[in-house]
């Protein structure tokens, strides 16, 4: 057992043994015009223990972001069952931060003020989550920034204030839906590398979607590999044993690495070739 594995292990121990989430056989159902019924996601089953790092990857429009919505009480499943450490899930996630792909920030808000929000929204006095506000810019790389506004900051920083605004309010899960999707190659890669850091100081659990295979490995415990849809199916399960702590560009290099991207390729090529012919690309 790797040293990741041993603190995931403990960390369930504490919780006994119970998932910090855990979509049991679900079925994402909706109803179209003309009375049809286009199922998203079929008997669906994952479970993401707590302080465990979780991709799935998939084709476009094969359900992994449906996923995350009933992982965060966006969206009931029409069957099966969500819990959360082990609590049938009924309404709104309280104990998740959800970092979406497009930015969350108010435009009329400074950085810090759009960090603090979270807190304040909690009745926390405005002077304390301006404080805390402050260390979270600090530990993402903008201690200086706090007075600018969203347009003055290039992608990676609002990036970087997005992931302080979701940090601050200390969840217990992390939900990531193609966080990083919009940025460069370059940018990518220091946010991976810093989303790696904050993680690793407190191993939450993190669900991350994306459609890079490469960002998927690099960072994750485990990457699940969703089938095109409709009536998207999780089709494989990868356990990535690569030593932590990472750096992207170096844990890209290991022989390791290539080799399990193209064991997980060989079975996500095919899907992800049906869903570009559904999608009119074929």
């Amino acid at each position: 057992m790797t040293g990741v594995q041993q603190a995931i292990a403990a960390n369930a121990a504490v919780r006994g043994a119970m998932p910090a989430v855990a979509l049991d056989d679900v079925t994402i159902s909706f109803r179209m015009a003309g009375n049809h019924v286009y199922t998203a996601v079929k008997r669906a089953s994952l479970s993401v223990a707590d302080g465990e790092f979780v991709s799935i990857v998939g084709p476009t429009g094969c359900g992994k972001s449906t996923l995350l919505n009933v992982a965060a009480g966006l969206l009931a499943p029409s069957s099966g069952k969500a819990s959360i450490f082990g609590r049938a899930l009924a309404g709104l996630n309280r104990q998740a931060g959800y970092l979406f792909q497009a930015d969350a920030l108010f435009p009329w808000k400074t950085a810090i003020d759009n960090v603090a929000i979270g807190l304040e929204t909690a009745n926390v006095a405005s002077k304390l989550a301006h404080d805390r506000a402050q260390d979270w810019l600090k530990r993402v790389g903008l201690g200086s920034f706090g007075a600018r506004y969203p347009h003055m900051l290039s992608g990676g920083q609002r990036k970087r204030v997005g992931l302080a605004q979701v940090l601050i309010r200390n969840p217990k899960i992390l939900l990531m839906d193609e966080p990083f999707g919009p940025l460069d190659a370059q940018t990518r890669q220091i946010m991976g590398n810093l989303l790696l850091d904050r993680w690793s100081a407190d191993r939450k659990a993190v669900l991350f979607v994306t459609h890079d295979l490469e960002e998927a490995i690099a960072l994750s415990d485990r990457v699940v590999i969703m089938s095109a849809g409709p009536a998207a199916r999780i089709i494989g399960d990868w356990t990535v044993n690569l030593p932590r702590p990472r750096d992207i560009s170096e844990v890209k290099l290991d022989p390791a690495f290539h080799a399990l991207h193209r064991e997980i390729w060989q079975k996500l090529k095919d899907e992800v070739i049906k869903g570009y012919a559904q999608t009119g690309g074929g």
